[in-house]
């Protein structure tokens, strides 16, 4: 028998034992956020953090995760404000 693996939600901070950055109740909410960034994106390219999460209604730790995903590099000053800004209180 295998030993399950605990990974962190990205989104709640919920521990889940499926594969990826979160859990299957965040799955459907995160694939549509993904989609949303994707195409707003190809429109009007990366510019900021801040603008893109301000442009689309996604949160700016989840934009910086977004953009990681499809290799997009983001300033270390912008990066350093989204770790700071990024804390979810449940």
């Amino acid at each position: 028998m295998g030993i399950m693996e605990l990974n962190k939600c990205s989104r709640c901070g919920a521990f889940h034992t499926n594969q990826g950055d979160v859990c299957p109740k965040c799955a459907n909410k995160d694939s549509l956020e993904l989609s949303k960034f994707n195409s707003y994106i190809e429109e009007n390219g990366f510019s900021s953090i801040d603008n893109v999460a301000n442009q689309t209604g996604i949160t700016q730790k989840n934009v910086a995760r977004f953009a990681s995903y499809e290799g997009i590099e983001i300033p270390e000053a912008q990066g350093k404000e989204v770790v700071s800004t990024g804390v979810v209180f449940n």
